[in-house]
């Protein structure tokens, strides 16, 4: 497949997307069974998985949304904008961060620490993608993964190249 100047293959289908959600969303069922979670989702990335996984769980939960950005063309970079704020106040609250991917960690870094300044009681990162051998900053609150990947850019899913390919089904790996 050719998404403007590059190619991807297959990586990872969607029937395994949709049974990984539905793990990811049974074990965010058990865990939060007693509470009542604000779900943060980290635009535009996670726009499908987040909704995916948000018809899986049965618990009452609070739903908001931020906007950060860090990636320029296939690489994230050191520099994160933030352009949509969360909505719920989270002191005192268990909060789900939503993430597409983590791949450098710097997003997620920046992202958890803001978010403590708010006084939260709990902070668990649930991420679809993780590349581990491209983090550069250790995440504890990182729980929930959908799929470990090596160090490819990927796109489908939520995940774009220069802001196509988010509507794809599947998540697809960059070829040479």
């Amino acid at each position: 497949m050719k998404i403007s100047d590059l190619n991807f293959e297959l990586l990872i289908s969607q029937a395994e997307i949709e049974k990984r959600v539905m793990a990811i969303g049974a074990q965010l069922n058990a865990d939060y069974n007693d509470a009542t979670p604000v779900l943060i989702g980290v635009l535009t990335g996670s726009f499908l998985f987040f909704a995916d996984l948000v018809k899986q769980l049965n618990i009452p939960c609070e739903i908001t949304f931020i906007k950060l950005a860090s990636y320029q063309g296939t690489t994230s970079s050191r520099n994160i904008s933030e352009e949509i704020n969360i909505s719920i106040d989270i002191k005192g609250r268990d909060v789900v961060i939503i993430e597409d991917i983590v791949d450098t960690g710097n997003t997620a870094h920046y992202l958890v620490n803001k978010l403590k300044l708010s006084g939260p009681a709990s902070i668990k990162l649930c991420a679809l993608l993780f590349k581990p051998a491209a983090l550069v900053r250790e995440i504890d609150e990182l729980k929930y993964i959908g799929f470990e990947i090596k160090n490819e850019f990927v796109i489908g899913y939520g995940l774009d190249y220069n802001q196509m390919g988010r509507n794809l089904n599947d998540i697809y790996k960059q070829v040479d």
